[in-house]
């Protein structure tokens, strides 16, 4: 199972390329022969890289949806929109295609956020605000999300 670690500021070339950092490339090299999707993120003005690995597990979970269920049909679709496959280059880029690099309002300034099995690509006044915005909401959201009482030997503080 991956589980990258780390947060990382970067910038865009002109050609809207962007040096993935040596620390992550080293955490990604487990799993990728440098063939990644990238697509718009579910519910942030920002885009997800999944390794080819991992893109290829949660497309078993969508191939059981019933695409006869309107419900089922409209999330696929709109899950897919704008998604792209990408190949890191030989000197460690990647380029974000221009529809998606509007999408998340991406300039120059970038920062590349591990969550868990994927990358979140930033712009980084987005990122930046999205972390300040949750701030003050975080600890209520710790206690919901993993305040469980019935799992007291979670290993987490």
């Amino acid at each position: 199972m991956l589980n990258l670690i780390g947060t990382y500021e970067c910038k865009a070339d002109a050609k809207g390329r962007l040096m993935v950092p040596a620390a992550l490339k080293k955490q990604l090299a487990s799993v990728s022969a440098n063939s990644y999707v990238i697509k718009r993120a579910v519910f942030q003005p920002c885009l997800e890289l999944y390794p080819m690995e991992e893109w290829q597990l949660l497309m078993q979970k969508m191939t059981k949806l019933n695409r006869f269920n309107r419900k089922n049909n409209d999330f696929i679709r709109r899950f897919t929109a704008g998604v792209k496959t990408v190949d890191m280059d030989s000197a460690g880029r990647l380029l974000i295609p221009k529809d998606l690099s509007s999408f998340a309002g991406i300039e120059k300034e970038i920062v590349i956020s591990s969550a868990i099995n994927i990358v979140e690509i930033w712009d980084k006044n987005k990122y930046e605000q999205a972390i300040n915005d949750a701030a003050s909401d975080f600890a209520d959201l710790a206690e919901d999300v993993m305040g469980d009482e019935s799992d007291a030997n979670n290993g987490i503080s």
